[in-house]
């Protein structure tokens, strides 16, 4: 299988070759803007990081195999621009959570009700933390990158990186009253969710 690089060298005198990287890469760039910021936002985001990618094909370091990071990179970018839509979306989670639960006494139920509740309770400590935070983590807990892979995307150091993780948790530890393994517990929930 061809690399991230061999596909974007090959694409520079063969535009066709590009397609692979999209084949390869689109449906996770579009997972993690449909969760930043609704499905009616991830086609355009989408659709957007491979055009800028696309423009900005001569600029790709290709010593880099990998070009997630510089994807995710460009749709946080481009996120950024649909900030807006994003805070609607925690502002509805958030309020989902206030709503009543259903009254039926079952475990399904009841588990319905207090995942509705955390996945609230996590929705309204996102909306609080600082942007670059926010998007930090998300890169973390919903691109699945490394430290690494988010420092390239969002162009700072791994330090950078390593103190946003270690602010957004503190974050999330101090407004949700949890321990440093529940806190770890409710990103393994914050990834999960849809």
């Amino acid at each position: 299988m061809s690399t991230d690089n061999d596909i974007l060298r090959r694409s520079r005198d063969s535009p066709e070759a590009f397609g692979e990287l999209y084949d390869r890469h689109a449906p996770i760039i579009y997972r993690y803007a449909a969760r930043r910021a609704g499905d009616f936002v991830a086609d355009d985001v989408t659709s957007e990081t491979f055009l800028v990618a696309w423009e900005q094909l001569e600029s790709y370091d290709l010593a880099r195999e990998d070009a997630r990071p510089w994807l995710f990179g460009i749709a946080t970018n481009l996120l950024r621009r649909h900030h807006r839509a994003e805070n609607r979306m925690l502002k509805t989670a958030a309020k989902a959570a206030c709503r009543e639960g259903l009254a039926d006494d079952t475990d399904r139920v009841a588990a319905q009700v207090d995942a509705t509740v955390a996945a609230g309770r996590i929705a309204r400590t996102l909306k609080s933390m600082a942007a670059i935070d926010r998007e930090t983590l998300l890169l973390y807990a919903w691109a699945d990158l490394t430290y690494e892979g988010i420092a390239l995307a969002m162009e700072v150091p791994v330090g950078t990186v390593r103190s946003r993780l270690n602010r957004a948790r503190r974050t999330l530890r101090s407004q949700l009253n949890l321990t440093p393994d529940e806190t770890e517990n409710d990103l393994g929930r914050l990834a999960t969710a849809p």
